[in-house]
């Protein structure tokens, strides 16, 4: 058996010759919905599960039902309004994220199914030894050194465990970007609501671009952790800049430090850039992540400005 923290595709896996089925978690998230618009964009053949994550008996009859090839798992617990949710709601957070991905992770071992999970890549921030604006990304292989929040702490210690299973690939999302600048967990909806923002460049995922590639790792039978972003990191300004050049030439917004933000939030937050050497690899096509954002956001949004332009006026007025 060859080991997760390969990478490589998995021999004990069931390769019998056969169309590939996807088994969607998440049906009712954000990207679980975008996930399954994707497949059937693609034509592919798919479901979304019915059990949730800590229904161990419920996800063998989802299996047994779909019988597929592939499980997608966007499912997991982020907190509403954000992640600050989880430190008032510890147990209903490891019940998901750590006790529940677990469980989905060992029955597709059992099952000798491949198994993707849509995680994150905030558990680390910048330190003396990667430092901010130096370009050193920390890669698939670096511990984890960010636990200023429950979420992040659950989710390092959830990836460490997930990495001893050779069946699954865990994505390293960060700052998931769409490009409908309204919808209000758009990472650039975020910012651009905020009279302030704090200005720290950033490794960011736009899923547009990135989400088909998910599906093609799977599709690969890719295993272990892959830092899931575009190569590069852009900060809040430089989003903002575009946001002006391309939608509205008179917004503005301020900056503020991390000291001022720690006031008005209760956990703090991850700032990092990832190493992409992995996923540029595996698609040497990749956009960087200005590239990207102009190509898959701010392009198609300029096509609207006008609708754009006064709905986030009036989002901005009720901040």
């Amino acid at each position: 058996m060859i080991s997760a923290k390969s990478g490589s595709t998995m021999a004990f896996l069931d390769t019998t010759p056969r169309e590939p089925v996807f088994l969607v978690f998440g049906r009712s998230g954000w990207i679980g919905g975008l996930v399954g618009e994707l497949l059937t964009q693609q034509g592919a053949r798919f479901e979304f599960a019915n059990a949730r994550l800590e229904d161990r008996a419920g996800i063998l009859a989802d299996i047994e039902r779909i019988n597929p090839t592939h499980v997608l798992n966007a499912a997991g617990l982020t907190g509403r309004p954000n992640v600050d949710w989880c430190e008032s709601h510890k147990l209903e957070t490891i019940r998901v994220n750590v006790l529940g991905m677990l469980n989905l992770a060992d029955i597709c071992f059992e099952k000798k199914i491949h198994l993707t999970t849509y995680a994150t890549g905030c558990i680390f921030h910048y330190d003396k030894d990667f430092p901010e604006g130096s370009g050193k990304g920390f890669k698939e292989s670096d511990k984890p050194n960010f636990t200023g929040s429950y979420y992040s702490y659950t989710k390092a210690m959830v990836e460490s465990l997930l990495s001893e299973y050779p069946n699954v690939l865990v994505l390293r999302v960060r700052m998931p970007i769409v490009g409908d600048l309204l919808y209000p967990r758009n990472f650039i909806t975020k910012i651009i609501k905020y009279e302030k923002v704090v200005n720290i460049p950033n490794s960011m995922t736009v899923l547009p671009e990135l989400l088909p590639y998910s599906i093609e790792m799977a599709r690969r039978g890719l295993t272990g952790i892959m830092n899931y972003t575009n190569p590069g990191a852009i900060s809040h300004n430089e989003i903002l800049e575009l946001y002006k050049s391309y939608i509205d030439p008179d917004f503005s917004w301020k900056n503020f430090s991390l000291e001022e933000q720690a006031k008005v939030i209760i956990a703090p937050r991850s700032n990092n850039l990832l190493d992409t050497a992995r996923i540029e690899g595996e698609f040497p096509e990749i956009l960087g992540i200005r590239e990207s954002l102009i190509k898959h956001v701010f392009e198609p949004a300029a096509q609207q400005k006008d609708t754009l332009r006064e709905a986030v006026r009036q989002m901005r007025g009720r901040v």
